[in-house]
Parts: C-alpha cells; structure tokens; sequence
C-alpha cells in the first residue's frame, strides 16, 4: 500500500489561509490506484471487526492497524501539519465517518465544544475514502467561522449529534463544498463550523479523521467518553517534554 513518500509542506499562502480561513486543502495523500486498495482494507479488517473501543468500533482503529496509523503520519499530511504546528506533534485520535445512503444530517458544530482537551488545540484531518460528493454529502465549512466561539444548544431532531451550534448563529449562505477525491485530505481547527447534509444519494461516503494536537495539551480524563478505558495517544513526530497524556508506540505490522 504505497504512500505518497515526497516530504510536503505548506506555502506561506496556505499557511495565511489556515490562520485567516480555519482550513486548508484539498491536498492528496494517496494515489487513486493505492487508495483503493486501502478502502478494501478498511472495509474487510477495519469496519466489520471490533477495535479498541468496544462501544465505537470505527474508533482510533491507528492503535490496532499500523496500515492506518502510517497513513496518518504518512509525509503528505504530517508534512503539512508540522508546517502549522512545529515538529511534535501527538496523534490522539481517529475516527472513521460512514454515512450510508439515507444517513443523518450531521449539524452545524464546532468540534472543541465536545472534546476533553486543554487547552483547546487541535489539527483535524479529513480524508476521503471514497469519493466525496456534495451529491453524497461532502464536509460544508464557512470560512472565517474558527474565529468566534459559537454557543451550541440541544440538536433538533433528525440530527446525528446531540448538540449543535446555535442556529440563529451560523450563516449557512457562506458555505462551502469540500468535495474531494478519494486519497485527497483538507486540514482545519477546532473551531471551524463545520457540517454535512443527510446522505440523499444511493452511494456511501466514507471519510477518515485524524485528530493531532501539540504535547503541551492535556485531554482531562483519557478514560472518560468520548474516548475508552486504557486510551493512548501516540507520538506521530517529535518529542513530548511535558508527560501530560499515557502514550503508546504504534502498532505493530499488520498480519
């Protein structure tokens, strides 16, 4: 499963637009050839087996995959990331966004409202397994939007998630499509709004994301939800000078 392997890093553009925009990309990770055969993986060794969270299997599936765990510190994106962040970096999450056709709308959020982490900083990655549509309900973002904390409020109904951003808060007029194909991956904050439509299409869309943050930053309780008893994060690059958070070593070679 061949990786792009030449090192990336970010232009002084794409820098300014991280800070000023929430969010960079479409940038590949994969090559279309390769990332289809990555897919396979995941759909028969990742998505139909148990992982290390027995009550979210699709979760931090790097801590038993070392295929997934390369991909995320592949040069492509820990590249990319150390352009905006230095060169240590703790990988402390991944999840895995299956929206089948009919799958639910997931609302207009911030993610720092629901993660245990402090201070709040954190590098998201989402890439696209397969190809990302608005048809088959692509990641929406607005731009600028990472620059105000946003009060969340009870979800309506219908919604995936149990609390969204205010309503009378988000201007959804501004939105924009980050359609990708598969292998390619955008970065944002964790404050950018962000959101996708329920999944009108007859195809799935799945997508995968990283969660990187700096050394410095302490999740609050490793063992309390949404994370797993025994929870660890992994050094993806660099050195942690602070001990705060129980680390492990990647995975071992896949069978």
């Amino acid at each position: 499963m061949t990786l792009t392997t030449t090192p990336a890093t970010l232009s002084a553009s794409e820098i300014d637009q991280f800070h000023r925009q929430g969010y960079v990309g479409p940038f590949a990770a994969v090559e279309p050839a390769r990332m289809a055969e990555i897919r396979a993986a995941i759909e028969t060794r990742v998505l139909t087996t148990p992982g290390p969270n027995p009550k979210q299997p699709v979760q931090s599936r790097h801590l038993d995959h070392r295929f997934l765990y390369d991909l995320c510190v592949s040069p492509a994106i820990l590249g990319r990331l150390q352009a905006l962040a230095g060169p240590d970096l703790v990988l402390w999450a991944t999840y895995f966004f299956n929206k089948e056709p009919g799958g639910a709308e997931i609302p207009w959020h911030q993610d720092a409202n629901y993660w245990p982490i402090e201070p709040p900083i954190n590098f998201s990655v989402w890439l696209a397994v397969d190809p990302v549509t608005a048809e088959n309900s692509c990641v929406q973002l607005i731009p600028g939007s990472h620059r105000e904390v946003i009060p969340h409020v009870p979800s309506r109904d219908g919604m995936a998630f149990g609390e969204e951003a205010d309503p009378a808060r988000v201007d959804a007029s501004r939105a924009v499509d980050m359609e990708l194909a598969p292998g390619e991956f955008f970065l944002f904050n964790e404050r950018l709004l962000h959101h996708s439509e329920p999944n009108r299409s007859d195809r799935r869309r799945l997508g995968m994301t990283m969660r990187f943050t700096l050394p410095m930053v302490k999740l609050i309780d490793q063992d309390a939800s949404p994370l797993y008893p025994g929870h660890a994060c992994v050094m993806a690059s660099g050195v942690d000078r602070f001990g705060f958070n129980r680390m492990a070593g990647p995975p071992g070679a896949d069978a």
